[in-house]
């Protein structure tokens, strides 16, 4: 039976050097009572501080990749087609009272995933390991949400979107989506990048922490985050150099076009920014 643990005691497990964690024959029992924390959402792989600013649960990812150290291989043919994976990462299997639609057709849901109620999810997907999704939350078809990615609530990833996952190093912020955000079909975010609340991204869009972002509407460059409500288009720029320029090539760069205001949902920005 799974050992019923504190989310102090875990801190204070996972808070000691690697070897004397690996060491510990309490270990298995206690990684079980962590992939429960976390899908309960007792515990998240990332938190907003007092100033705003999202940073990694160092403690946390520490755990999850410890994980991954002390266990061996084995079959798990539950899941969709089998697999051969690391015994300690079994997959998730929902029941009623878990409050989520998960639509037949081969989506995987790894154990320490939290998924709150009133989320649906279209197959195929796959959500990983320390990833959270909010409530009201609709997860489309051929959709990836990494390890430890922070989803908000009432948010919309269109078919084909791809949320990069981040284990290493502990202290790399994963992709935080907050509450309100649609993601349009085949965008990615990656390397940690956050969007904050009821930002929209247009479909074929992609973003990671280091590209810059271009915001028409302010004339300002941004990295790192997607501000509040704002809708991101890809767009392009004039690459530098005399050769480039002569030969006009291209880089690409997402821009901002508009900001969302309480007459705006996101499909009609979508459809006034595209058109």
């Amino acid at each position: 039976m799974e050992r019923i643990i504190s989310t102090e005691d875990l801190e204070a497990f996972y808070s000691r050097p690697d070897a004397e964690i690996l060491a510990d024959p309490a270990l298995p029992g206690v990684h079980g009572a962590l992939l429960t924390a976390l899908e309960k959402g007792a515990v998240h792989s990332a938190f907003k501080n007092d100033r705003g600013d999202w940073q990694a649960m160092l403690w946390v990812k520490r755990a999850i990749i410890c994980g991954f150290k002390f266990s061996g291989m084995r079959d798990f043919p539950e899941w969709p087609g089998g697999a051969r994976d690391r015994e300690a990462f079994p997959p998730r299997l929902l029941g009623p009272g878990d409050g989520v639609r998960l639509v037949p057709g081969g989506t995987s849901l790894r154990r320490g995933c939290c998924l709150a109620e009133d989320i649906v999810i279209m197959p195929p997907s796959y959500i990983n390991v320390g990833a959270s999704i909010g409530p009201g939350s609709m997860v489309d078809s051929h959709v990836l949400v990494g390890s430890c990615a922070q989803i908000g609530a009432r948010v919309h990833l269109a078919a084909g979107v791809q949320i990069g996952g981040v284990l290493e190093p502990p202290g790399a912020r994963p992709v935080v989506i907050e509450d309100g955000v649609f993601v349009g079909g085949l965008a990615g975010l990656f390397e940690g990048i956050v969007v904050r609340e009821n930002a929209v991204i247009a479909p074929g869009t992609i973003i990671s922490a280091s590209t810059p972002i271009f915001d028409l509407v302010r004339g300002c460059e941004i990295r790192g985050e997607v501000p509040a409500g704002a809708l991101v288009v890809p767009g392009s720029r004039p690459a530098h150099g005399a050769e480039p320029g002569r030969a006009g090539i291209q880089l690409y760069c997402p821009c901002i076009v508009k900001y969302r205001d309480a007459s705006t949902d996101s499909a009609t920005m979508l459809e006034e920014a595209l058109r």
